[in-house]
């Protein structure tokens, strides 16, 4: 080989171990940067109807800190990476009705398992990208130095100026770690962690799921061991009545779409009903729903607190096609700036492409917010609301297939017109319909009031099992336009009692 060549083969060689050094050394510094930002890292959510701080760890622990009157709880969390939870405040009128609280969630724990696994994902995310980019900045400082400069920095080191700023780095990194300061000794520090069962005593039966949990509480009464006693009942009979339910939905005989039929299964009402969520979705799959309306009031307030139950109803539904409105008692914007933050395409008025090849419009409920908003334009009653919904519908170039709305009075005046196939409503929690109205242009409309998904009594739902009749309304759509209703019924005492398909005669 030609001396030319070597020099070129060698210069080449030279250049890939240096290129593959550095980015080796980038990536231990990246991995060091990363798990230096990521176990730093905290953010606040709304947990389990409580402002909460999640910080991640490495203990493949998930460590609940209640407070000073609660024990904290520990168990594991499935996977080599932990998180420590900080409960902060929440708007429970009493201890009580706070652990209540806490068993009807923890019976369908879901939402809130998404909710934690989103925000230690997304704390990841951010440190990979920060960990990325520190990694690279003393690669970047040591090659934009040069070795030239880089030999006389080092032969500086000696020096009375490298002893200067060795004595600086050195005097810096003190600062930053500051060994003088000491922490006083805390209670927390004295408690040791116990079963859950011995916590408790062998006269409490613990369900199979809670072998695992720990708790750290040497302090508490025995007034708080009975309410978390009795937290553990209400947790058992409630997860017990709707997971039962939800097998049983399984079963049910349904009315099966066809060929080129699309089913939508239509809630309404759930009010922080979170149990039913798994009910309504299995009577979902056993109809063939592919996606969801969802008619509003799903919490009781419109209240942060109650973000857990749209956590609950988003992980349910989460790989469905998913349109819904904001109800009258979901008060302000929360709840409608949630649940599009999570996916689901919120109504605003104008038309939109449905299910099935559907055209759908909808509104929020004007009570939600008090100021009756359309739109742009706030300060209208709730009948001029509705004038105003039915002259986008008749000025509308196609067809209006369905309008989603919450209370079905909204709807009246687009369907005496004539311009929707369908007004589809909740909020009287009970079921009013399928009436059929003639327009006045000629045109064959329906109006369907569903139930009460939640089982809700006046603005009340969360409980061991509905207050009153739950339903889920499924809805077929064929060629655009829909077809047909079947209601599903779960009654208070666990009993299911599946309505007619109803069939919608257009024509």
């Amino acid at each position: 080989m030609p001396e030319n060549s070597r020099r070129g083969v060698l210069r080449h060689t030279t250049r890939a171990a240096v290129g593959t050094s550095y980015a080796a050394l980038w990536l231990v510094l990246a991995v060091v940067a990363f798990l230096t930002v990521f176990l730093a890292s905290s953010r606040t959510v709304n947990l389990a109807s409580h402002d909460a701080i999640l910080r991640p760890t490495l203990s493949g622990k998930a460590v609940v800190h209640t407070g000073p009157v609660l024990p904290d709880l520990r168990m594991d969390s499935g996977s080599r990476i932990g998180v420590d939870i900080q409960l902060g405040k929440t708007d429970a009128e009493s201890t009580d009705a706070l652990v209540q609280r806490y068993a009807y969630i923890a019976g369908q724990p879901e939402g809130q398992k998404a909710k934690v696994h989103e925000a230690i994902a997304g704390m990841a995310y951010d440190a990979a990208v920060r960990g990325a980019i520190l990694g690279l900045v003393p690669i970047l400082v040591w090659v934009l130095i040069g070795s030239s400069r880089r030999r006389q920095l080092i032969r500086r080191v000696p020096s009375r100026q490298g002893a200067c700023a060795a004595a600086l780095v050195l005097l810096i990194g003190i600062g930053l770690w500051e060994p003088w300061a000491s922490s006083e000794d805390t209670v927390e520090a004295h408690r040791d962690w116990m079963p859950l069962a011995t916590f408790l005593g062998p006269e409490v039966h613990l369900p199979d799921e809670f072998a695992d949990v720990e708790v750290r509480g040497d302090v508490t009464t025995t007034q708080t061991q009975r309410l978390i006693a009795s937290a553990i009942d209400t947790y058992d009979k409630s997860k017990t009545f709707y997971a039962d339910a939800a097998t049983r939905a399984a079963d049910l005989s349904l009315h099966q779409p066809a060929d080129g039929d699309t089913v939508v299964a239509l809630v309404a009402d759930r009010h922080d009903n979170i149990g039913m969520d798994v009910v309504a979705r299995a009577i979902a799959d056993t109809g063939g729903a592919s996606a969801v309306f969802d008619a509003g009031d799903d919490t009781s307030a419109g209240k942060t607190w109650e973000a857990f139950s749209l956590d609950s109803l988003d992980a349910a539904f989460d790989d469905l096609d998913r349109w819904g409105v904001a109800g009258n008692h979901d008060h302000g914007g929360f709840v409608r700036a949630y649940l599009s933050l999570h996916g689901w395409r919120m109504l605003d008025g104008a038309v939109v492409d449905g299910p099935g090849g559907a055209t759908l419009m909808g509104v929020d409920d004007p009570r939600s917010s008090g100021l009756g908003s359309w739109r742009d334009e706030s300060g209208l009653s709730f009948d001029e609301v509705g004038s105003r919904l039915a002259d986008a519908a008749c000025a509308s170039e196609v067809r209006i297939s369905t309008l989603l709305v919450h209370d079905a009075d909204l709807g009246s005046e687009t369907l005496a017109r004539g311009c929707a196939d369908l007004v589809l409503a909740g909020h009287l929690h009970v079921q009013v319909g399928p009436t059929r109205v003639v327009g006045e242009n000629g045109e064959v409309g329906y109006s369907f009031t569903t139930g009460t998904t939640g089982g809700a009594a006046y603005a009340i739902a969360l409980g061991s099992k509905p207050r009153r009749t739950a339903q889920v309304t499924l809805v077929t759509y064929r060629d655009g336009r829909p077809t047909g209703l079947q209601p599903v019924r779960l009654e208070t005492d666990g009993r299911f009692v599946v309505g007619d398909y109803r069939p919608l005669h257009l024509t």
